[in-house]
């Protein structure tokens, strides 16, 4: 199955954060051998700004990680584009705070994937089918 991940799970996944069950983490590790991982190109820019703010704990220097982490073996990045850009105006009013948060779901949206999310904001607001391990 498809997915696209949003930023906290990818990190989590990549850095063995025990944030994620273990069901979750060998469905993601499976879904990367079969290439169905998705990330929005946001995501990028999101880690690079944790990064920034030290709030996340990377493996290797940030500009090493950010590449081998976006590699097509491990994700198939999802480039923003006007078809995307033209769905945050169909996303509910709930969602009308965190720009990043917003391209995700619409990027889900608009490529019809399940969003592997612990967003509360997100899962609260029906936008997006979400993902299950």
């Amino acid at each position: 199955m498809k997915v696209l991940l949003d930023t906290h799970v990818w990190v989590w996944w990549l850095t063995q954060s025990g944030r994620l069950t273990r069901d979750e983490r060998s469905a993601l590790s499976a879904g990367a051998e079969r290439g169905s991982l998705y990330l929005s190109a946001i995501s990028l820019w999101e880690a690079q700004m944790l990064n920034a703010r030290r709030r996340i704990e990377l493996p290797a220097p940030f500009a090493s990680w950010l590449v081998a982490a976006s590699s097509p073996e491990i994700v198939n990045v999802v480039p923003l584009d006007a078809e995307i850009v033209i769905a945050l105006d169909s996303l509910p009013a709930g969602l009308q705070g965190d720009p990043a948060d917003r391209l995700i779901a619409a990027t889900a949206r608009c490529r019809d994937l399940p969003l592997a999310t612990y967003d509360k904001t997100l899962r609260r607001s029906r936008a997006v089918t979400l993902w299950k391990a």
